[in-house]
């Protein structure tokens, strides 16, 4: 226990540090996937995307964001194994989360939308598996989230796909595309605020102590989804069709679908904030309970807010210092994107995100998201899709979990041979 004892202080302010880095990193490149499509589509501009983020993030970490923080924070490791050595996982943590967040700044330089998961949970697995031992890694555990990684951008690319051809068969494919929209779109809306209103009544609010049945928040959903549909009629009603020309028409569908955006944007922060937040504040969290318990891992601790309060502004202030590269990527490079087209991808990828936090899982809000446009690229032909900034986007996914863990494995015996300890 010395070295908590003699460090315990600079420990944390350092992990207090290497927190706010990788949040900022994870708004420079994940809150940027989160809203790439919708400023890609030309839905909301650049300030108005940091506005949404600012809200809809932290209530998503707030509000939802504990079951992937605690699976982040307890379920990669076995705590067990570092009993006599507490210090240990200190310095695991403070080197996943420093490696995490050099390796976004790398990546977004470069205006690669690489995975902030792939990159913490690689981080971890690497300084735990190498500088303690292979039995530390809960594999099981890594497997569910590694299968996770695969399955979320077909999940989210099969609904991409599908919502879009929806939009072509019952809105462009009608006799009057304008009036359809006006028709077709409220549904839409409440699909959206059902989606997120569901996840997070079942899942999310336990911690504030609101317990709901199944059959409570299907009804608390749909009044708040209904709600959520009102307002986007009213703000359809100010759109008014200027003129009756086929041309002129499918412009002021697009300008309907725009409403919807904002509101997808909305969600797809909310899922964000809820699954990714996680990858900063976990670690971080890990670091304060053993420093609190005085070396003691596994006992029972509360996220105390001002973590989540670091977390949400770390992220804020990287998307709206840095997060233009990786929009740039995401909202023009891999194909282009109309309010209609976007709608599908973010509501999409929203629909899968909310679903994995519910489940526990971090995914990858960049694979869910890239899925999601690449399933509303097919919807209009192979062609309609740059294969080469595909391409270059999957490399740099492959790159990001190995990047992650030697960075950490470096971090970690740094650290180490600094405070001492093991």
């Amino acid at each position: 226990m010395g070295v908590i004892e003699d460090y315990g202080t600079t420990l944390l302010l350092l992990a207090v540090v290497f927190g706010f880095f990788m949040a900022w990193g994870v708004g420079a490149n994940d809150v940027a996937n989160a809203m790439g499509t919708s400023v890609g589509a030309k839905a909301v501009t650049i300030k108005q995307a940091i506005i949404i983020a600012m809200i809809f993030e932290f209530a998503g970490a707030y509000l939802a964001g504990g079951e992937v923080t605690s699976t982040i924070r307890k379920g990669i490791i076995d705590q067990q194994v570092l009993q006599l050595a507490p210090e240990l996982l200190i310095y695991g943590m403070m080197a996943s989360l420093l490696a995490a967040g050099l390796w976004l700044l790398i990546a977004t330089t470069f205006g690669w939308p690489v995975s902030t998961t792939h990159s913490i949970v690689g981080a971890i697995v690497g300084f735990a598996s190498v500088g303690i031992s292979v039995d530390a890694v809960v594999w099981d555990k890594v497997g569910e989230i590694v299968a996770s990684w695969i399955i979320s951008p077909i999940m989210a690319g099969t609904l991409s796909f599908l919502l879009y051809m929806s939009v072509r068969r019952f809105i462009f494919g009608s006799d009057d595309p304008f009036l359809a929209a006006k028709r077709y779109v409220p549904i839409y809306i409440f699909l959206v605020g059902f989606v997120v209103s569901m996840v997070t009544l079942v899942k999310g609010l336990s911690h504030v102590g609101l317990d709901l049945s199944f059959r409570e928040a299907l009804v608390y959903a749909a009044a708040i989804a209904f709600v959520i549909m009102i307002a986007g009629i009213a703000g359809m009603s100010r759109i008014k069709r200027v003129t009756k020309s086929e041309q002129l028409d499918l412009v002021n569908v697009e300008r309907v679908f725009g409403i919807l955006m904002i509101f997808t944007a909305c969600s797809m922060a909310f899922a964000h904030g809820s699954n990714d937040v996680a990858n900063a504040i976990g670690p971080l969290a890990a670091i304060n309970g053993i420093i609190e318990a005085g070396g003691k891992i596994g006992s029972q601790s509360q996220m105390p807010s001002w973590i989540l309060l670091l977390g949400g502004g770390g992220i804020v202030s990287g998307l709206a210092l840095y997060g233009y590269r990786v929009i740039r990527t995401i909202g023009t490079h891999i194909t282009e994107l109309t309010p209609s087209s976007g709608f599908a991808a973010e509501l999409a990828a929203a629909t899968t995100v909310v679903l994995a936090s519910g489940s526990s899982l971090p995914v990858s809000t960049t694979h869910t998201l890239v899925g999601g446009v690449l399933g509303v690229g097919l919807a209009r032909g192979i062609s309609a899709i740059n294969l080469r900034v595909v391409g270059t986007i999957i490399v740099s996914w492959v790159v990001t979990l190995p990047a992650g863990a030697v960075l950490a494995i470096a971090f970690f015996y740094l650290f180490k041979a600094i405070f001492g300890g093991g």
